[in-house]
């Protein structure tokens, strides 16, 4: 069996995905008003900018009901700016795009802006001012969603930004009531928050927007992405990781906003950048792309927001005067593959490697600190990465519905366990600080019936209750540990060297795996142990065990005793790093799918299944030009070239492979 994400029905009698069936696009503000568009509406530009955006590949919009001007007073609706909207509805129908409208629109680009009349209520919990706000959804939504250029809805624009942050229980009878009024009003396009994705889910942070929650209220779920790194690697990938954050609760996920400001970046690193996102986002499930934004704005740098954050009058896909940039031109040639995918009937391949998502990431609890999942998030990141260059078919799987999904026995017997067959090949735990009793309890059991399951010490980053939060660790690994309390067991070299004394997958006995090690004082420590029924794998550099195994049922448990992971993640342009050598092997080991196996860590490896057949996108990570060996029996063909046996990437190049 394999790691599958389930087909995802939406509500309202809507199934996705809604027309367009490609989404390829952009945010959209006019240049003759930014945020102010619908008070200074100028129906030629638009069509302009439409046009241009239709021409180079586009299918859709994102625009957005700036609410101070739709809305001057409660249950008035502005009957000009109305109108305006319908015209600039009638122009995407006209030009040929679809377009997403986005009803609460009081932040935007670093700004919040309030009607004039909503006297400091609170957003989720005042009863009044929520009825406000559904009446306006309702009614912007009973005039126009008959409109063919709808293709979907948003609630809001950043609404924690605005709200500011709420509890999960407010936000999500708020969102449900908004969704409510506009179903009422005969809206049957898709719909979601337009929040961001920035909950506990894919952060760490309660800000309550939970996906878990608003999944049974929402068609798809839009993640926001802006990271900010000090690794190339990591940068490139952000988003693609926060997309894959998403994907865990059945429904389809659009990268709602990512983007860049062209003040802050070159024409060509802006390039490499849209085409990395864009591509890798595609592998993480992504079924939509909407670039911020559609144009720049100088012509407008005394108005706000631009007077006081100027870096966001540059965010444009084509310039003031709608010359295309070279983000833009990214957009176009991958409109072009998205549509040729789209045309055959594409799917991300199935996964048999799953990354362990912990219970308590996405648990909110009042008396644990936030750092322990500031750890888990950056930890499972690196992990993420290390599985990319690894090219493991790789699907996130959480700790939570891991254990729902599993018939768990209480004692502990495993034999007595219910045979239902592991769902993944390999299991990874990076870093396993926090591991819950029924999680560990899920983690034997997958390991008896024939699962691999990798787990690396870390002993966290803080001094609250340093030390392994990981149940039965002894018993599961075979193993005695020799922890003290209170007592970090530091390491005491610059790079942990693991030299292997056994045979593992592709690696063979001598074969040398590298970590730096980084991170502060508490996070920088091993776990001293001695086999207790396990093989010892690989040793570091003093002769102790650092990777161990031990045989469980038809699978394994395999400890690291290093946080390589955490590592990784702690240091500055760490990647490419040796965890990735160290993935691949476990994945040969457990048998896992891989007809390309690894060809090097900066070259990024995806499956996908097109019209049934195999194929791979592949990534070069890395500034300089790659040239790697494919490793397969079966024929290689390049998407519309020749057969090839190996593979050239120019800089942050990527190219779709086919196999035969």
């Amino acid at each position: 069996m394999t790691v599958t994400n389930g087909e995802a029905r939406s509500t309202g009698g809507t199934r996705w995905p809604a027309a367009p069936p490609v989404w390829v696009g952009a945010n959209f503000w006019s240049r003759s008003g930014g945020p102010r568009m619908w008070a200074r509406y100028d129906h030629d530009v638009v069509r302009q900018e439409l046009a241009v955006l239709k021409e180079h590949g586009c299918t859709v919009t994102r625009s957005f009901c700036y609410w101070p001007d739709f809305m001057p007073a409660p249950e008035v609706l502005d009957e000009e700016v109305m109108a305006r909207f319908v015209d600039f509805l009638d122009l995407h129908h006209q030009v040929g795009l679809a377009t997403v409208p986005t009803f609460i629109v009081g932040h935007m680009s670093g700004a919040n802006w309030d009607p004039a009349w909503r006297g400091g209520r609170d957003l989720y919990r005042d009863v009044w001012l929520v009825a406000q706000q559904a009446w306006f959804v309702a009614e912007v939504a009973r005039r126009t969603a008959h409109h063919p250029a709808i293709a979907a809805w948003l609630l809001t624009n950043e609404m924690p930004l605005y709200g500011p942050n709420g509890d999960q229980a407010s936000v999500t009878s708020w969102a449900r009531l908004l969704v409510q009024a506009l179903r009422s009003a005969g809206a049957a396009q898709p719909v979601s928050t337009g929040d961001g994705a920035w909950g506990t889910e894919t952060t760490g942070n309660d800000n309550g927007f939970s996906l878990r929650r608003l999944a049974p209220l929402v068609d798809f779920f839009g993640p926001h992405a802006y990271p900010m790194s000090d690794d190339p690697v990591r940068q490139m990938l952000s988003a693609a990781f926060h997309c894959e954050l998403c994907g865990s609760f059945g429904k389809p996920v659009v990268l709602e906003e990512f983007g860049l400001s062209s003040d802050f970046v070159s024409g060509a690193n802006a390039a490499h950048y849209y085409r990395q996102v864009l591509h890798s986002s595609l592998l993480a499930g992504a079924r939509g792309w909407l670039a911020w934004n559609n144009c720049d704005y100088d012509n407008l740098f005394e108005q706000e927001p631009y007077s006081h954050h100027p870096f966001e009058m540059h965010f444009g896909i084509t310039d003031a005067s709608g010359r295309p940039k070279p983000p833009l031109h990214e957009l176009a040639r991958f409109s072009k593959l998205v549509h040729r995918l789209a045309e055959a009937g594409w799917e991300v391949a199935p996964a048999e490697v799953a990354l362990w998502v912990p219970e308590l990431f996405e648990h909110d609890e009042p008396s644990w600190s936030r750092a322990p999942r500031d750890s888990i998030r950056d930890n499972l990141f690196q992990a993420y990465i290390a599985g990319r260059e690894a090219g493991l078919p790789l699907a996130l799987v959480r700790e939570r519905d891991l254990v729902r999904e599993r018939d768990l026995v209480r004692d502990r017997d495993l034999v007595q366990a219910p045979a239902q067959e592991p769902k993944a090949k390999l299991y990874l735990t990076p870093c396993a600080k926090l591991v819950t009793g029924p999680g560990m309890r899920a983690a034997q059991q997958l390991a008896h019936q024939g699962a691999v399951v990798y787990a690396s010490y870390f002993a966290g980053a803080t001094r609250s209750q340093r030390g392994p939060w990981v149940p039965w660790l002894e018993e599961s690994f075979g193993v005695r540990h020799h922890l003290r309390y209170g007592l970090a067991d530091t390491i005491e070299d610059d790079v942990v060297t693991l030299e292997l004394v056994a045979d593992l997958g592709e690696l063979g006995k001598g074969a040398k795996l590298t970590f730096p090690v980084a991170g502060n004082a508490d996070a920088r420590a091993f776990l001293p142990v001695e086999p207790d029924g396990a093989e010892v794998l690989a040793v570091d550099g003093h002769g102790r065990p650092g990777l161990l195994r031990h045989r469980r049922g038809q699978g394994a448990m395999v400890l690291c005793t290093y946080p390589v992971e955490h590592m990784a993640a702690a240091r500055p342009g760490a990647n490419p790093e040796d965890t990735w050598r160290l993935y691949s092997a476990l994945a040969t080991a457990a048998g896992v799918h891989r007809p390309l196996g690894a060809i090097g860590p900066s070259i990024a490896l995806g499956g996908l299944l097109v019209g049934g057949k195999e194929a791979f996108l592949a990534l070069n990570l890395s500034p300089t030009t790659v040239r790697a060996a494919l490793s397969t029996s079966r024929p290689v063909q390049l998407d519309g070239g020749a057969q090839v046996s190996e593979l050239e990437l120019p800089p942050y190049e990527v190219a779709l492979l086919y196999l035969g």
